[in-house]
């Protein structure tokens, strides 16, 4: 596996990833800094619990004042997309080492996945190196997060702006999906979701009430186009 091929052909792939998490890691660990978050404790948290989206929500969702019991079950509800990755590896999987297998399947990433994909469909590509993909997706998110925790404490940056720099960040994500008619009818229906729970009071599950509210209404709108 620790073979200078493997390490060299999982680096070319990765570099993609590596330079997109620096660029979103550094505000990441800087919105958590904003929090009273130290540099262990985000590098604690992105070593133990991967999720840059959820990562992204705990301060955020912090700093509006969301309860505990709404922050885990909006990052837990964010997260489920992991196991549809991990089982979409598995034929790939298939005589390799249980350990191996596990390392590779607990350290996927949104953009790891992608990057893995394409390699496995194209032939040529093994789990050794798609693992260090993985890794070096992973170390470079954890390494960008600590720094942006040491830039944040050094600024001392507000959390007024820290959280409009996250509502920014989000937005930029948004723009960036593919525009489709399902993608279009969960992003304006969950916000709509988020406003009417603001508006009876529900402020705090507000988060994640209405991104189930937006993905039930692009589900019901998928399965009734498809009938049509």
């Amino acid at each position: 596996m620790f073979t200078l091929d493997n390490i060299q052909a999982a680096f070319k792939a990765a570099l993609p990833i590596v330079l997109g998490y620096i660029a979103i890691g550094i505000p990441c660990g800087i919105l958590s800094a904003s929090i009273g978050m130290n540099a262990l404790q985000v590098f604690m948290m992105c070593a133990l619990f991967y999720s840059g989206a959820g990562q992204f929500m705990i301060p955020n969702m912090w700093i509006a004042g969301a309860p505990m019991a709404s922050i885990i079950l909006s990052v837990s509800f964010v997260n489920t997309r992991q196991m549809l990755y991990s089982a979409a590896f598995a034929p790939w999987c298939e005589g390799v080492s249980k350990k191996l297998a596990f390392w590779f399947a607990a350290t996927v990433t949104d953009e790891s996945f992608g990057v893995n994909t394409q390699q496995f469909e194209q032939g040529g590509w093994t789990v050794q190196r798609a693992t260090f993909v993985n890794l070096f997706s992973q170390s470079s998110w954890t390494i960008s997060c600590v720094v942006g925790v040491l830039i944040g404490n050094a600024i001392g940056i507000p959390l007024a702006i820290a959280a409009f720099a996250m509502t920014s960040i989000f937005i930029c994500l948004l723009v960036t999906q593919e525009i489709t008619a399902n993608n279009i009818v969960a992003a304006v229906c969950a916000i709509v979701g988020v406003f009417a729970c603001k508006c009876i009071g529900l402020t705090g599950p507000a988060i994640f009430l209405g991104a189930l509210f937006g993905v039930a209404c692009a589900i019901v709108f998928s399965r009734v186009r498809a009938r049509g």
